[in-house]
């Protein structure tokens, strides 16, 4: 029973608004513009839970819930290369590469900075 109450904390954290949701859209876009330009290719994923309760009804009751996009860079054999999310608090782009340095957080007014530590992560040389 307290593993299902820490889950349920987790998940209310993790939790963001429409509003949020179309604001890091954005900012994750500008990264993914200027991964394309250099061939890169990478897709934003959505995540929403809804979460069904019944109480006897015909139709069940629900709660939506609408988690951080988060972007994802595969590399040319099909593995993740890269994801990038946005920070809760800070609003920054948190870039995670595997077998690189631990997470590292970048300011959201530059993109740019995002799309050269994918490239420098990525094997062989973009034009």
């Amino acid at each position: 029973m307290a593993q299902l109450a820490v889950e349920d904390e987790e998940c209310a954290e993790k939790e963001i608004s429409d509003a949020t949701a179309e604001r890091y859209d954005g900012a994750l876009a500008a990264i993914q513009r200027l991964l394309k330009i250099r061939g890169v290719r990478s897709y934003v994923v959505h995540t929403i839970v809804l979460r069904l309760f019944s109480d006897g009804r015909p139709f069940p009751l629900g709660q939506c819930e609408r988690h951080a996009p988060e972007l994802v860079v595969r590399s040319d054999a099909g593995w993740v290369a890269a994801t990038v999310t946005m920070g809760p608090r800070s609003g920054c782009y948190l870039v995670s590469i595997p077998n690189g340095p631990d997470l590292q957080t970048v300011r959201s007014g530059h993109p740019e900075k995002v799309a050269n530590l994918i490239l420098a992560a990525q094997p062989g040389e973009r034009a």
